[in-house]
């Protein structure tokens, strides 16, 4: 088994992708982020109200990080689901809608549609969503070039994590320490990768999953941690790699020992781990001969045909 920090290396990376550019401006988009949530206390969910949030793709993994942060901080029930998704049978006090270009089809469709109040969560202002939305909050700092997702999604996080009064005072630390190592070898070059969490961590590892998948056509999967004993504990083998994000259940790291999978588990902020996963997907990419910033089959935006 191998810690994350035993084997990190000094940054051997140009930053020629704007991927890779992009994604270590991360504690600047943060610390922005974290600015900017005291002057939008109108727009967000006020304490006691009943909360949709949505998006799609990476988007939507967001919104199931904050909906278990928001619950957990005693905030009031939140539920978070793909824009498709959306229960017509549940009814709310306000939606949160998170869509990095403002166009998604599925976003514009679902504020379109709802009197509910809502917020959209962008970086570009006036796209079509916000046109139906209550009120917009322009990231436009976090916006970015590359087609996956990196410090647009994470600054939108912290910008709700501290609407809810977390102090990330840590979570900044722990993502300039990541992002002034290099990936450990044994990451990149892992047959199979696992993300596991708990609670809000949860998508954090879908998402994690997802980076490289779109960045490098691995194999990757996400579950539960607790769920992971039931049944997909079965691939882990050697030469393939389990990744925890946040706290593990007690006894899991030995038991994912005892199939010969490399397990990881760094102890830092969350947010701070899937930083170092964008740059991970990054160097995996290039050792593939993948370029980073044109993934297979994927665009910046999803514009679906009416």
């Amino acid at each position: 088994m191998t810690a994350a920090d035993d084997t990190a290396t000094e940054p051997t990376g140009t930053g020629a992708t704007a991927t890779e550019t992009e994604l270590r401006t991360q504690p600047e988009t943060w610390r922005r982020a974290i600015e900017l949530a005291p002057r939008f206390t109108e727009a967000l969910p006020r304490k006691g109200e009943t909360v949709l949030i949505t998006g799609c793709g990476t988007s939507w993994f967001m919104a199931m990080a904050y909906a278990k942060l928001r619950e957990a901080a005693g905030e009031g029930i939140t539920d978070a689901a793909t824009a498709t998704e959306v229960s017509t049978a549940r009814t709310y006090d306000r939606i949160i809608a998170l869509s990095r270009s403002g166009t998604t089809t599925e976003i514009v469709d679902l504020l379109r549609e709802t009197d509910t109040p809502s917020v959209l969560i962008t970086a570009v202002a006036g796209g079509p969503a916000a046109e139906f939305a209550s009120a917009e909050i322009v990231l436009d700092f976090a916006d970015e070039t590359s087609v996956v997702q990196t410090r647009f999604a994470t600054s939108a996080l912290m910008l709700l994590r501290a609407s809810v009064g977390e102090d990330l005072t840590g979570a900044i630390a722990d993502v300039e320490k990541v992002l002034a190592t290099e990936p450990p070898a044994e990451w990149i070059d892992a047959e199979q990768v696992t993300f596991l969490g708990t609670g809000w961590n949860k998508g954090l590892a879908d998402e994690a999953a997802l980076k490289l998948r779109e960045a490098t056509q691995s194999w990757t999967e996400a579950y539960y941690a607790m769920e992971y004993r039931h049944g997909p504990i079965a691939i882990a083998q050697p030469g393939r790699l389990t990744y925890v994000f946040g706290e593990a259940p007690a006894g899991l790291e030995q038991q994912v020992g005892e199939t010969g999978a490399t397990w990881v588990a760094t102890g830092l902020d969350p947010a701070a781990q899937l930083a170092a996963v964008h740059l991970w997907a990054v160097r995996r990419a290039e050792k593939l001969g993948l370029n980073p910033d044109t993934p297979r089959s994927l665009s910046r935006a999803v514009h679906l045909d009416a």
